[in-house]
């Protein structure tokens, strides 16, 4: 019999199985939240940064400086027009333009006639007649004529004819009529297509609907929108994917003072041996 002595084994504790959890950085969220997270940020950088240099590619900021135009443009109001040409443009659009024999001013006005139309004030009931058809314009203020004298003008190809839309304020067309052209504008001296007010934030100018049963219709608004959804979207996403890290190092386990390891119990199920 040995005279060594025996020892009985201390007890230890084995805690039960754990699910494995996604590696952690130091401190930090995990490398697939990391890179998800980076991945968020890069997205929204490529919608914010292209959407604003689309923006600045496709069109040009204005401010309106008189009250012609009103109430559909506000005096001081902040717009965005959408640089186009002659070729593209239709009835009823609000276009800024520039014509020496108008003055040396840039100018907002509505088309109202094209090349080879006849427009004429006034109908029967008031109304403008393009072609010989009255054209409603929900745009004009109650009260407003049409205009303030009869007139009656063909347009030459390549010409049109504008008014604002305060017809009792401003010197559009009808002040230069007695002029060459009868008041018309060379199309070529459009430079831009107003879509949108942006300040006071009115959003998209409404489609003058008086225009679209006559031929080629009216136009469509340009892609002001969706690129101010993808800046928007841009920027959601930014903050996102940039505020991921500090919120997993905030809602992770916490640490036990001065050891720097988290602190761990044994659970209800674990077992002595």
């Amino acid at each position: 019999m040995s005279d060594t002595p025996r020892t009985s084994a201390a007890p230890r504790t084995v805690a039960p199985a754990r699910a494995s959890a996604p590696p952690r950085t130091k401190n930090g969220p995990g490398r697939l939240g990391n890179m998800l997270s980076g991945l968020v940020v890069a997205v929204g950088c490529v919608l914010f940064l292209g959407g604003f240099a689309l923006a600045a590619v496709l069109y040009r900021p204005y401010s309106v400086p008189t009250d012609s135009m009103t109430p559909t443009l506000d005096v001081g109001s902040k717009i965005l027009a959408q640089r186009v040409d002659g070729t593209d443009l239709r009835r009823g659009d609000v276009v800024v333009f520039d014509d020496p024999l108008w003055g040396d001013a840039t100018m907002v006005k509505r088309i109202v006639a094209i090349g080879g139309d006849t427009v004429a004030c006034c109908g029967t009931d008031g109304r403008l007649t393009i072609n010989g058809t009255p054209v409603d314009e929900p745009y004009l203020a109650a009260g407003t004529p049409a205009a303030g004298q009869p007139f009656s003008v063909t347009v030459p190809a390549g010409k049109l004819f504008l008014l604002g839309d305060d017809r009792r304020t401003s010197l559009d067309s009808r002040a230069h009529l007695e002029e060459a052209g009868r008041g018309t504008v060379s199309a070529s001296s459009v430079t831009a297509r107003v879509d949108a007010v942006v300040w006071p934030a009115k959003g998209l100018l409404a489609s003058p609907a008086g225009f679209a049963a006559l031929p080629g219709g009216t136009s469509r608004p340009g892609p002001v929108m969706p690129l101010f959804y993808a800046v928007v979207a841009g920027c959601v996403l930014i903050l996102a994917g940039a505020a991921y890290g500090p919120l997993a190092r905030f809602l992770g386990p916490k640490k036990t003072a001065g050891k720097g390891r988290t602190t761990e119990r044994p659970g209800k199920d674990a077992v002595r041996t």
